[in-house]
This record gives C-alpha cells, structure tokens and sequence, in this order.
C-alpha cells in the first residue's frame, strides 16, 4: 500500500495541474493567426483585386469570362456588360461572371 498517499494526492487536487486557461488557448490562437495569413487574407485581396478589374470595365476592353467566353466590349451597364464574341453576335454577361480583362491599349 505504498502508493495509496500518492493516489489520495492526486484525487484531492494536490498533484500537478493542467494548463492554466490562457495556455490551453494558445494553440488555437496560433491556428487562426496561421489561418487567417495563410487563406483568409489572400483571398480578401484577390477578392477586392477583381471587384476594382470589374469597375475599370470599358467600352472596347477584351474580356474573358468565366465560362470561358471570349469577347470585345461593346456596351457597360451597372451590373451586365454586352460583349460581342463574333461579328454581329452579342451577348449581355453579367459582371461578376467576367474573370479578366485587357485593355485595348494593352496589345
């Protein structure tokens, strides 16, 4: 029975304790830190990057969708764009399906 002290020891709070709170914490602080630099804060910038490429949006811009579709500006409205793909053949895109865009300046 040399180990029965120990044990009421232990059971009565007078062992060795946990972490205390803040330290217990840490370790999910540290992952949202990692987080937050690694996938949240590029995307925001990548985000915001493409909504002032939407604002720049003119007349004569080469656009490419998202789908795929390439095209020439011909008309901007606030929330469509008309582009035409061939001679003669247009189609309205919306402007949030547009992922990037040329300038006619730019060759």
């Amino acid at each position: 029975m040399l180990f029965f002290p120990v044990a009421v020891a232990f059971a009565e709070g007078g062992g060795p304790t946990g972490p205390s709170g803040i330290m217990s914490f840490a370790p999910l602080v540290f992952l949202f830190v990692i987080f937050y630099f690694l996938l949240i804060r590029p995307q925001q910038k990548r985000s915001k990057e493409h909504k002032e490429m939407l604002t720049k949006v003119a007349v004569n811009d080469n656009i490419i969708t998202s789908g795929g579709i390439h095209g020439r500006v011909t008309a901007v409205q606030e929330e469509t764009v008309t582009a035409e793909i061939s001679d003669k053949v247009r189609v309205k895109v919306s402007k949030g399906a547009i992922s990037s865009r040329k300038t006619h300046n730019e060759g």
